[in-house]
């Protein structure tokens, strides 16, 4: 097609691998091509009343059809126009409990399919979002007919993206759903195998879908992928196969406790009357600014978070603490909260650019900027535990967002100087007028407040120009 057409339409770099269609965008908005490949097993999702009951429902991201001009007119079918995602969020990003929601959904989904005689054909942990406080399919296209007497093509996908980064979180470490960001395409199941504990082995479960899985997977390795002569797979043991799964991920257990922040509130430094005061100038300082979009990065629990969210700010809670994030994503469906995200994220190393060509998955910087940044109690660890030097902290949170809500915790206090216990004392520029000094450049100060009995001090500034 004649960019001429098109000049600010660009196809997303993690939409190539389906042949059914793709995700393009034009002029800020996101659109997703159906292509001709996919016209009968689309009319199908829609007429079988599944396309209705997901939507319904809130399990399925709803779409308009609607007439704007294809990406691509050789093979397209129809333009969908779905509802907006608020943020893309990739899978190692995900805490235990966001995890084993998102693989329960992707199974409650095939379930209701195969009741209507279709059955989920891609079973990507990418495919599932967190919106509106809860895990939701994104991808429209991932339904088809179920071919009569075939197994479930998705079943080893399921068990790479969702079964084994659970049962490594669960039975080994919760940080090993890190190799996400290595395995892309989910953690192979021989690896996984090796990994996996091997009291694992005497669990139905996880002996069946990862260690027997693992083990036919390299028995047939390199061999033609065909059903055995005289063998058809029922509607029943598609199903059974699916209630299988279902109860080895209920079965899959993480206490989130014993990390070094998750308790982090219950054990501050701050006294009843200097919480109180923080907590009521964040809400002052959060209304001055009248966004509409908010990062609070090392958001612990989310305590100060919920300040932003409970006032219709979309919040992404960022914290690089497993068991912080659980206890804040468990509390955020508690509550029902719709404008919160937690998200695992460790910004001495933020998620970066990932997958094909380095498209597939776009970095942190990419997915941003939001409106505001807010930073509490976190400059400290950055600069003192991490070696930060204040004026790259700074020019960091300049590219993120156009506002910043920062404290400064002096080196005088009680939690500084845990920091600085085992360590050489090398940070000269780390004092009142170095922070003030270090955000000059990128920022201007608009109001500056001492936290009531406490040495901390609470800013908001504006990003220059």
């Amino acid at each position: 097609m004649p960019s001429r057409l098109r000049p600010s339409a660009h196809r997303l770099g993690a939409s190539f691998r389906d042949p059914s269609g793709f995700l393009f965008k034009r002029k800020g908005k996101l659109y997703r091509q159906v292509n001709q490949s996919y016209r009968q097993n689309y009319e199908l999702l829609k007429r079988s009343g599944l396309y209705k009951e997901l939507t319904h429902g809130g399990l399925l991201i709803a779409h308009k059809e609607v007439r704007d001009q294809p990406y691509d007119p050789k093979i397209a079918y129809k333009v969908l126009l779905p509802e907006q995602i608020a943020f893309i969020s990739y899978p190692y990003e995900w805490c235990f409990s966001q995890f084993k929601d998102a693989a329960l959904l992707t199974l409650e989904l095939q379930k209701r399919a195969l009741a209507r005689g279709l059955w989920i054909k891609d079973a990507s942990a990418k495919n599932i979002q967190f919106h509106q406080g809860r895990p939701i399919l994104i991808d429209s296209l991932s339904f088809e007919a179920v071919p009569e007497g075939q197994p479930w093509v998705a079943y080893r996908q399921f068990c790479q993206h969702f079964l084994a980064p659970l049962a490594l979180m669960a039975h080994k470490d919760v940080r090993l759903s890190q190799l996400l960001r290595v395995y892309v395409e989910g953690i192979p199941l021989d690896l996984a195998s090796r990994l996996l504990p091997g009291r694992t082995r005497l669990n139905l479960g996880l002996a069946t879908h990862i260690h027997l899985h693992a083990a036919a997977e390299k028995r047939y390795a390199g061999q033609a992928v065909q059903s055995q002569p005289g063998r058809s797979i029922s509607r029943t043991a598609l199903l059974g196969l699916t209630d299988h799964l279902e109860r080895t991920v209920h079965a899959l257990k993480w206490q989130p406790s014993g990390t070094a922040w998750a308790e982090y509130y219950g054990e501050t430094n701050y006294s009843p009357k200097a919480a109180a005061h923080k907590e009521k100038l964040v809400g002052q300082l959060l209304a001055r600014t009248k966004v509409k979009t908010l990062w609070d990065l090392g958001a612990n629990t989310g305590r100060y978070s919920r300040l932003a969210s409970g006032r219709g700010i979309f919040t992404l809670a960022a914290d690089a603490d497993p068991a912080a994030v659980d206890l804040n994503y468990l509390q955020t469906k508690k509550k029902r909260d719709e404008h919160l995200l937690p998200l695992l994220l460790d910004l001495t190393n933020p998620s970066a650019a990932l997958g094909w060509a380095n498209q597939e998955h776009e970095s942190l910087l990419e997915r941003g900027p939001a409106d505001a940044v807010m930073a509490l109690a976190l400059v400290h660890h950055l600069a003192i535990a991490n070696n930060v030097p204040l004026g790259r902290l700074a020019e960091f949170f300049s590219q993120l967002g156009q506002w910043l809500l920062i404290e400064f915790v002096p080196k005088s206090d009680s939690q500084v100087q845990l920091l600085l216990a085992a360590r050489k004392d090398i940070f000269s520029d780390y004092h009142l007028d170095g922070f003030k000094a270090a955000f000059k450049p990128f920022y201007r100060i608009l109001a500056e407040h001492p936290i009531k009995d406490s040495e901390r001090r609470l800013f908001l500034m504006k990003r220059n120009g």
